[in-house]
């Protein structure tokens, strides 16, 4: 069965922070080439939309801000159809992609993106009372991933911070982003999923996730990638980077 479309993660496997990795820009072109439809799917919720694009032009990549699904897209859509008014824990730029706080409602929800800024106690305790206040009341965690791959390397995702929140308030976050299966069918936005693939550095994220969702999944061993964490069922395959990755969508697609 061939390849139509690809969902490619964009932090650890197009690229770590301004660098693209190995060959990366070049087998992008030869992978639009070949015809398959590409979406970029990411759980990066410290930039914007529009950061991203411009990260990703100036560094080499060619693509269109609309082919960019991120976990604060999936967000942004969750608040505006549960019509909520949050107490945000994101980032400055990230915050610019949400509707406007309403200063006549009080707060109803807490949204968390990755907001180094913003986890300290004065704001993690503001959120906390914001959940205390009404059993009702949403945490929504965009994403909860453990860490993250920075160029000094791991770094602190928002995953222990939500955690925290949900030990302190006896709350369940609603989860938004990668692996969750509501994100998944927004990237898909209707592609039959046998017929397509994930390409991520995440094994349970990125592949887990997606696998879980009828897609095939290709683990690459940039960014996050561990050697010692186990998935099961193991991705469809595993190679060294995007650029290899590629290489095995057309080897598969000419097969």
């Amino acid at each position: 069965m061939s390849i139509k479309a690809a969902l490619i993660d964009l932090s650890g496997t197009l690229h770590v922070e301004d660098d693209p990795t190995p060959n990366a820009v070049e087998a992008l072109a030869r992978l639009r080439d070949s015809g398959v439809a590409v979406k970029f799917v990411t759980n990066t919720t410290k930039d914007s939309k529009g950061t991203l694009h411009e990260r990703l032009c100036r560094i080499g990549f060619q693509l269109d801000s609309s082919e960019i699904y991120s976990s604060l897209s999936a967000a942004v859509t969750f608040v505006q159809s549960g019509k909520l008014n949050p107490y945000y824990l994101l980032s400055e730029d990230a915050r610019q992609d949400f509707p406007p706080e309403d200063p006549n409602r009080c707060p109803d929800s807490v949204v968390v993106g990755l907001a180094p800024k913003a986890f300290n106690y004065e704001q993690m305790n503001k959120a906390f009372n914001v959940l205390l206040q009404n059993k009702e009341h949403k945490l929504v965690a965009i994403h909860q991933g453990k860490y993250y791959k920075r160029s000094d390397g791991l770094a602190l995702g928002p995953g222990c911070f939500v955690k925290g929140l949900e030990y302190a308030t006896g709350c369940t976050a609603e989860l938004i982003g990668k692996p969750n299966p509501y994100f998944f069918k927004g990237a898909l936005d209707g592609l039959d999923p046998s017929f397509c693939v994930m390409i991520g550095d995440d094994a349970n994220d990125d592949i887990g996730g997606a696998m879980a969702m009828g897609l095939q999944g290709i683990l690459v061993k940039t960014g996050k990638y561990l050697p010692d964490v186990a998935l099961s069922p193991p991705p469809t395959a595993l190679v060294e980077n995007f650029a290899e990755a590629v290489d095995w969508i057309l080897k598969k697609n000419l097969a």
